[in-house]
């Protein structure tokens, strides 16, 4: 009886064929799966380890920075009790009405009235127990109400430094006791201090605001975004949708990304030699502060909108020159719009650049000591970041809590146009 082999099979008998070196049965096939799935598990968690150890980083900054700042934000005010009566101001309830209010108010030594009535309220050198612009504060009082005149009353003004200080728990041991009897007194409060988001540079720790620079900074960015965005766009576009393939645009090429690695520095000299030394433009306005930070991102904005425009499909561009349209249609209509949100990104990337950068604006003067908001782009300014790098040099603990508090503005201007860029690319962006 004959029987049938079954093809492929080994005949009976015969030694079984050798394995392949990639059947994964083999035990060294096995131990290089293990050893794969190892390494994979210790890519991870090194990955894990990194974002981890930058999280840490992270928190730990945001960390020094409230805990330092955010006294920064809040002010101690001093319950002072004044006899207007008193004082024999020599101003009358008609001269308090109309634009020379405060005026009168200065002429007839409020400012001396007010320390002299602390002396009288807290004894002997009760007038250094509120800050030198206390009499501010009972100016605008007085103005609101010109019937204060006629009777005594209590008005909480600014503390001075010191007591600040002190009601912190770190003044000297003198003021401690000021602070102490005052409290007992139920005579010190604390407040939102509105202050520093209203006023300029000051001397004093107690009267600084970051509104002038921060006012400086915006009129700043407003130069530099008008003067880069569409100068770095309408570039981009030329060298990617327009120009030849050549040597000459292989230079420019290699130009605009060597200036993208350029230190900010250099370009502040530049804008020193330019704008300052040859077109005598206004030292430490902000034009040319954004003039200057127009030429450090430009480079930025033309390197993001061209990657933006190449990333557009060439389907795009052929669908639209089937139907007829012009070069300037095609690029206007249709790859402009799509490439719209890698344009916006890397425009918002470039200015929260320019907004933190202090070298450029100390090589054209934009720190000195402004005691007053601009008015204007050609007005004396600072800049946030210049600002506070200026704080950061003065050794009162006024300063320190002010300097930090700054910087948590700082941080959050950045985080909302982080934000913003990301809102924009979200928005504008088109899904393949």
């Amino acid at each position: 009886m004959s029987s049938t082999l079954v093809a492929g099979a080994p005949a009976i008998g015969a030694e079984p064929a050798a394995r392949a070196p990639t059947d994964w049965r083999t035990d060294a096939m096995r131990g290089r799966i293990r050893r794969r799935y190892a390494a994979e598990r210790r890519f991870r968690l090194l990955g894990l380890a990194a974002v981890t150890l930058s999280c840490g980083f992270l928190l730990v900054l945001l960390a020094s920075m409230l805990s330092s700042g955010l006294g920064g934000f809040q002010r101690t005010d001093v319950r002072l009790s004044i006899d207007f009566p008193a004082l024999n101001l020599p101003v009358t309830r008609g001269q308090l009405r109309g634009s020379g209010a405060d005026l009168a108010l200065a002429g007839a030594g409020l400012q001396g009235a007010v320390g002299r009535a602390a002396v009288q309220a807290f004894g002997e050198g009760g007038d250094r127990y509120i800050a030198d612009r206390a009499w501010l504060t009972v100016r605008d009082a007085v103005l609101a109400d010109p019937g204060l005149l006629t009777r005594r009353t209590a008005i909480d003004v600014p503390a001075s430094s010191g007591i600040d200080a002190a009601a912190r728990g770190a003044g000297r041991a003198d003021d401690e006791a000021v602070v102490a009897r005052l409290e007992g007194l139920r005579l010190l409060s604390t407040a939102i201090n509105w202050d520093f988001f209203t006023r300029a540079d000051a001397t004093d720790p107690g009267a600084v605001g970051i509104w002038g620079a921060l006012k400086g900074s915006l009129l700043t960015m407003a130069v530099t975004l008008l003067v880069a965005f569409p100068v770095g766009v309408l570039s981009a576009i030329y060298l990617e949708e327009y120009a030849g393939r050549n040597r000459w645009t292989d230079l420019i090429e290699v130009s605009i990304n060597n200036l993208a690695a350029v230190p900010s520095i250099i370009f502040g000299l530049l804008g020193l030699a330019v704008f300052l030394n040859t077109l005598h433009l206004p030292r430490s306005a902000p034009l040319v502060g954004g003039l200057t930070l127009a030429l450090m991102i430009m480079p930025v904005i033309v390197i993001a909108g061209r990657n933006a425009i190449k990333a557009v499909p060439p389907s795009i561009r052929d669908a639209a020159f089937g139907i007829g349209a012009s070069r300037i249609q095609v690029v206007f209509h249709h790859v402009l719009p799509l490439a719209l949100p890698g344009i916006l990104t890397g425009t918002i990337i470039g200015m929260a650049r320019a907004l933190g950068e202090t070298a450029p604006l100390l090589m054209i003067g934009m720190r000195a000591f402004i005691a007053s908001p601009p008015g204007g782009l050609a007005d004396p300014a600072t800049v946030l970041p210049v600002q506070i790098f200026l704080w950061s040099d003065e050794v009162s603990r006024g300063f320190v809590e002010k300097t930090s508090a700054a910087i948590i503005v700082l941080l959050a201007f950045l985080l909302a146009m982080n934000a913003a860029a990301i809102y924009l690319r979200n928005k504008f962006e088109t899904r393949w």
